[in-house]
């Protein structure tokens, strides 16, 4: 079990590591917001393969706060492209 959780969290600093590429290197302010939003929930996978492989339950809040900084920092961006575009 600990070789599958050492492989998963490779691929996802892999894919992290792939999303920072593509923020840095986006075209546009749209592109590098959801490649930032894809690193923040990549952390959050990270955090809850970590607290797998620990068996602590204390991941499970901090990988909640992650994902939802993730999701209401998309939805101000979001609204911000459209209130800068409209």
């Amino acid at each position: 079990m600990s070789g599958v959780l050492t492989l998963v969290q490779v691929l996802l600093g892999l894919a992290a590591a792939f999303a920072l590429v593509r923020a840095v290197r986006g075209p546009n302010l749209v592109d590098r917001i959801v490649a930032l939003d894809l690193v923040l929930l990549l952390v959050a996978g990270g955090l809850a393969a970590h607290g797998a492989r620990d068996g602590s339950q204390l991941f499970v809040g901090a990988v909640i706060v992650v994902a939802l900084v993730a999701f209401v920092g998309t939805v101000l961006v979001a609204r911000f492209i459209e209130w800068r575009d409209g």
